[in-house]
């Protein structure tokens, strides 16, 4: 199943976080357009909904994760110049700046790194590109069941 979801608004981002959940991507797979208001990543995103019964190997899929409306982008807790580091994606949040649209994306990375995208509100596309590989590895959180 090739997933393609869209987030309007933070209901809908957290579903798209679920998904990207221990998604890996290195340094160099992140792309700020500053003339286009868009920041992507193309990463290996772990397929949970493909593990739910249980009956399917351990699968990962190439995806692009794309912010649009994104006026400008802060990281900390890693080195961009690094690219070859590998990253990975723990969870999406939103943070409103008041009553309006707009407000802040924090990408929360293992291992303490942060992306922090101010937008004008929520717009994100997520889309697996490529087909799924098999891997035998199961991303497990410290202290979870």
């Amino acid at each position: 199943m090739t997933l393609k979801l869209l987030a309007l608004d933070d209901e809908d981002l957290q579903v798209v976080s679920a998904h990207m959940q221990d998604a890996v991507f290195k340094c160099q797979d992140l792309q700020y357009l500053p003339s286009h208001k868009q920041f992507a990543i193309a990463a290996n995103r772990f397929a949970w909904e493909e593990t739910e019964n249980g009956a399917k190997p351990f699968e990962r899929r190439r995806s692009a994760l794309v912010f649009k409306q994104v006026k400008g982008v802060k990281s900390a807790g890693f080195d961009r110049k690094k690219g070859d580091a590998v990253l990975s994606l723990l969870a999406m949040t939103f943070d409103r700046d008041g009553d309006g649209p707009d407000g802040a994306i924090e990408l929360v990375l293992a291992g303490g790194g942060s992306i922090l995208l101010d937008v004008d509100c929520i717009e994100v596309q997520l889309a697996d590109t490529g087909g799924a590989w098999e891997t035998k590895l199961r991303p497990r959180h410290p202290g979870a069941a």
